[in-house]
């Protein structure tokens, strides 16, 4: 029998604890893995690649408050601003309130739209047709799935926000990465059904031409409406998305004391098991001593039998954890924010890492001490 062979039959020795404590480690790793996947949603570099070159202009003060709509031309003559895009929020309801019918659904304007969101994929006669047609819409292929839309469909809007609703035609079904989870329809339409909205924009979508000109450009744009009755706000989408964070509290550190916890609540899980295991085995150590095994080998097999154990609940955990962020990217009765959750091979190495070196933590010291333990004193050991 190899070394090998012997941890392997020493970590199923006790088939019913080993059992358990691969799944409370299991358990733990999939939380710590939907934690690693939060904190990659928010913080992490899951944006397109014209991402970096674009900024959002908005009220000062807050996005309840609009921005007039001459704002846009001036705009246009602050150096380093290619494009301007107008960006309203409608915030109707489609067929009802629940959350799996819920996305993200802006007034723009159809001549310039693609001039910013240029890596917004869609077909050039579906452009042609939404820029033509003033209850055009276009939508984002994964909404589109969604719901089963089809180029011609005709989808109601009911205002929530704002006293109309919107009837609106679908001309083009585009597609991005990240998924945008949104429709974009012409804002004129929606000037035309309300009168407060005629002139108004919640928002301005700017292309820079260059990502060290992006900071410039903010601070011009902020220095050009300093003194207006409406201020701005200018910043990168990335910094506008994690304004949004910001609002539910200090994310980062609930999410790092989530992790602190799990990783703390595995190393307790693997000790116990494994001070248990050695304490039944002394007067066997004692006896493998005695047939000639070395303090190192005695200490490589308790701490591999350790490790064996956390790394296949690290893999059963990450496994399951993999499984429910699928589950969650093609459920339609989950919010859009769980559909975002990214995966990434990262995150199935990582975790199972960490409970790798979580079981040699808590193998070390318990195995260092059965290891030095007299032959004698193993031998007269009753426990």
């Amino acid at each position: 029998m190899t070394l090998a062979q012997f941890v392997g039959k020493n970590a199923l020795r006790n088939k019913r604890r080993s059992f358990l404590t691969v799944l409370s480690i299991a358990f733990s790793i999939v939380l710590l893995t939907l934690m690693m996947a939060l904190w990659r949603s928010f913080y992490g570099e899951n944006f397109s690649e014209q991402s970096p070159l674009r900024l959002l202009v908005r009220h000062r003060v807050s996005l309840a408050f609009d921005l007039p709509a001459y704002y846009r031309e001036k705009i246009r003559t602050v150096p380093g601003v290619v494009a301007v895009v107008p960006l309203t929020w409608f915030g109707g309801i489609y067929i009802d309130d629940k959350p799996e019918h819920a996305f993200g659904q802006l007034g723009t304007d159809p001549e310039d739209f693609f001039q910013v969101y240029r890596d917004e994929f869609m077909d050039a006669d579906q452009i042609a047709a939404w820029q033509h047609d003033r209850q055009g819409v276009i939508v984002d292929t994964t909404l589109a799935k969604r719901f089963g839309w089809k180029l011609g469909d005709r989808i109601v809007l009911k205002g929530a926000i704002y006293p109309v609703d919107l009837e609106l035609n679908i001309r083009g079904i585009f597609h991005t990465t990240p998924d945008d989870l949104s429709v974009y329809f012409n804002s004129k339409y929606l000037e035309e059904g309300v009168r407060l909205a005629n002139g108004r924009a919640g928002m301005f979508g700017i292309l820079a031409d260059s990502p060290a000109h992006v900071s410039r450009v903010a601070n011009a744009v902020d220095d050009l409406f300093h003194n207006a009755p409406q201020p701005t706000r200018t910043e990168t989408e990335r910094a506008f998305m994690l304004d949004f964070v910001a609002m539910m509290g200090n994310v980062k550190t609930f999410i790092l004391g989530i992790c602190s916890a799990v990783i703390f609540t595995t190393l307790l899980v693997s000790a116990n098991t494994m001070a248990m295991s050695i304490r039944e085995r002394t007067r066997e150590v004692s006896v493998l001593k005695t047939l000639g095994f070395t303090q190192p080998v005695l200490l490589g097999l308790f701490v591999g039998e350790a490790v064996m154990l956390s790394i296949a609940g690290g893999v059963v955990g990450s496994l399951a954890a993999f499984g429910l962020l699928a589950w969650f990217a093609s459920s339609p009765q989950l919010t859009q924010f769980l559909v975002l959750l990214p995966s990434s091979p990262l995150m199935l190495v990582v975790p199972i890492a960490v409970a790798a070196v979580v079981g040699f933590l808590s193998a070390v010291f318990p195995s260092y001490r059965a290891s030095r333990m007299e032959i004698v004193e193993g031998l007269r050991y009753i426990g």
